[in-house]
């Protein structure tokens, strides 16, 4: 095997490689607290060529434990990234220091998936990760230096290639540490229950500006990076034909486009792919997890826990933190959580550490003592404003057993006439809200989990407010008119609580029932909840802060095969699934819901008429109306936790 290979880093002092700190106690066993100390120096090996099953050869750096300039002898652990943002970047490996595991004991392959920079072949996303993540996984496990024990890490796509990998039931997978991807693809990826996500549009921008069509070609590339710094304007210029655009320049990321957004149904094209859909093969998972995420990720690793946990041997892990995609700070969108709720780069490496020391080399830690699930609970701030104008909204961790919670007492709050929402259900025989949803004038998107306002060509390009905000419009974002409060639009309808008369938390999935009616044959309804503050001195309006949302596609009501047209006028039951939260609403506030039919440009506009967003045809104006009586008790299920 050809070495092209360095040395880094100057002697150390070597240390044992097992130190043991107080003691610490775990179902009545006395465990010395353990972990891997710095020993090594670091031999990388540059550009090594992987066999994959069809011939092709994918490219690695394999970074070994060493001393005196020499590769120390004898087999290791391995933890393996695969990436397709660049091995030879920073960014291409995110929070993960590969020099800090080599020297404490570890193999490090760090190798670019199929078609991305030094790897040959064609990127298209997801189709090719279960088959070369099985082949790579096996490839080391052959290996002198590998004693057959494998982890992998990784954030986002990178964690999507773990659970590819673990979908086909590589036996050498030992342990994932899973960061921010999806469950489904479908309802929680490119679409969510039926609508489409339209963060695919920068996210295929980006990656045709990184293509291999591109690096070649200066020109392509420019005129790639050109488009995505108008990439809101894009969004204006429904629909994308094929050829139509400069995505026609990489074929093969036009393609991943164009299919999910013409694969409107739940079909073979996200069943058959195991990093699509992996919920279709969690019974071929056999290596623990760790799941970490964030309560305004598009991406909620929780569903892993949920479905694996109660299933399997493990161990597994949850963390849960007040973020966004690929963040882990203290500030996220307008809202300050508190120096407690930022993890940094060094503790994300110790984290690891810990973990990977527990699954792939027995020793104890603290994740033995610690019950599996960790959040964070938002809320319990003043509301004021900090240093830099963020409104201080406070949280704490806490240790959990379970998720869902054990505890939660999941209890229906209904909507009523006057705006109402209450635990206590109506009773009256009719009671309604109607609205007319526009989709050319559809509500804008004002925080939450899309990262459209993050890429990495032009940091400054905005789509919407990303993470919690105030829910008003703003001057920034695509779509937005005016100054003024969401609330205030027509096509919004407000359901609030009376003040609280105690602090009250709700932790956990959300779902609401929604009785509806429609002018049009087909249209979505949307779910927000939000913390609605009180007015204070830097808000004297108050403050509505977005916790969770949903959507849902009416025409996909009864389930995602095969669409089920509306009779206009006629009653239906729709249900929201909802993102999860953890919010402490405080003494005084208000627990809202805004419903409505839109969230633009998070989601595409639903033209109301049954076909694809503006594909060739107008939409037509539809009016919505939600109902809320004794016969139609329109609800969402809150999970509330009682005081401790």
């Amino acid at each position: 095997m050809r070495r092209n290979c360095r040395i880094l880093g100057g002697c150390i002092i070597l240390l044992l490689l097992q130190i043991a700190v107080p003691f610490v106690i775990a179902g009545g066993k006395a465990y010395a607290a353990e972990k891997s100390e710095e020993q090594y120096q670091v031999y990388v090996e540059r550009d090594i060529k992987i066999p994959m099953r069809d011939g092709s050869d994918l490219i690695a750096d394999l970074y070994h434990p060493a001393k005196a300039s020499e590769i120390v002898s004898g087999q290791f652990p391995v933890i393996l990234i695969r990436t397709c943002y660049n091995k030879d970047s920073h960014l291409g490996i995110f929070l993960f220091d590969p020099e800090y595991f080599a020297r404490r004991g570890y193999v490090v392959v760090i190798q670019d998936v199929r078609g991305r920079y030094k790897s040959p072949g064609h990127f298209y996303h997801g189709i090719y990760e279960g088959k070369d993540g099985y082949d790579t996984i096996e490839w080391i496990a052959k290996q002198p230096w590998s004693n057959g024990k494998i982890g992998t890490t990784g954030l986002s796509y990178l964690a999507a290639v773990q659970q590819a990998a673990a979908a086909m039931g590589t036996p050498h997978l030992t342990s994932m540490f899973h960061v921010e991807a999806p469950l489904s693809y479908f309802n929680n990826g490119v679409r969510r229950n039926g609508a489409f996500v339209q963060m695919v549009v920068p996210v295929a921008f980006y990656f045709a500006s990184t293509s291999r069509e591109a690096i070649a070609d200066p020109v392509i590339k420019q005129g790639l990076i050109e488009a995505d710094k108008r990439g809101p304007e894009w969004l204006k210029h429904w629909p994308f034909g094929k050829g139509r655009t400069v995505l026609s320049r990489v074929p093969e990321d036009e393609r991943f486009f164009l299919d999910t957004w013409y694969h409107t149904n739940y079909d073979s094209f996200y069943t058959d792919v195991a990093l699509w859909e992996p919920n279709q093969y969690l019974t071929q998972y056999n290596a623990a997890g760790f799941y970490f995420t964030g309560w305004y990720d598009q991406y909620r690793s929780y569903e892993f826990y949920s479905a694996l946990a109660p299933n399997k041997k493990g161990p597994y892990r949850l963390t849960v933190g007040p973020w966004g995609h690929g963040t882990q700070d203290s500030v996220l969108g307008d809202v300050n959580f508190g120096p407690d709720a930022a993890i940094s780069d060094l503790q994300g490496n110790e984290l690891q550490l810990s973990w990977f020391d527990l699954t792939l080399k027995g020793l104890q830690s603290s994740l033995v003592t610690d019950p599996p699930v960790r959040i964070f609970v938002m809320g319990g701030g003043d509301g004021r404003k900090d240093a830099k104008g963020k409104m201080r909204h406070g949280g704490r961790w806490r240790f959990e057993s379970s998720w869902p919670l054990a505890e939660t007492q999941f209890t229906d709050y209904f909507f009523g006439a006057g705006d109402s929402l209450s635990p206590a259900a109506p009773t009256i025989a009719e009671s309604s809200s109607s609205y007319y949803y526009d989709p050319s004038d559809p509500v804008p998107s004002i925080g939450g989990t899309s990262f459209f306002k993050i890429r990495s060509v032009n940091p400054q390009i905005y789509y919407v407010p990303y993470g919690p905000q105030d829910q008003r419009e703003t001057k920034e974002c695509v779509n937005c008119k005016t100054l003024l409060p969401l609330e205030t639009r027509q096509d919004v309808q407000v359901f609030r609580t009376v003040p609280l008369e105690r602090d009250t938390e709700i932790t956990g999935p959300l779902k609401v029932q929604l009785w509806i009616s429609s002018s049009a044959v087909d249209t979505d309804f949307t779910a927000k909840l939000i913390d609605e503050y009180p007015p204070n001195e830097d808000y004297p309006e108050g403050y509505a802060m977005n916790l969770a949302d949903g959507i849902q596609r009416a025409h996909y009501r009864n389930g995602y095969v095969k669409p089920e047209m509306m009779k206009p006028g006629e009653i239906y039951l729709v249900t929201i699934q909802m993102f999860a939260t953890s919010n402490l609403f405080k003494k005084g506030h208000r627990i809202r819901v805004d419903i409505s039919s839109s969230d633009y440009p998070d989601y595409d506009a639903n033209p109301n008429t049954g076909e694809l967003y503006m594909t060739g045809h107008s939409g037509v104006v539809a009016k919505n109306t939600i109902y809320h009586d004794k016969n139609h008790q329109s609800h969402i299920i809150l999970p509330v936790i009682p005081a401790r």
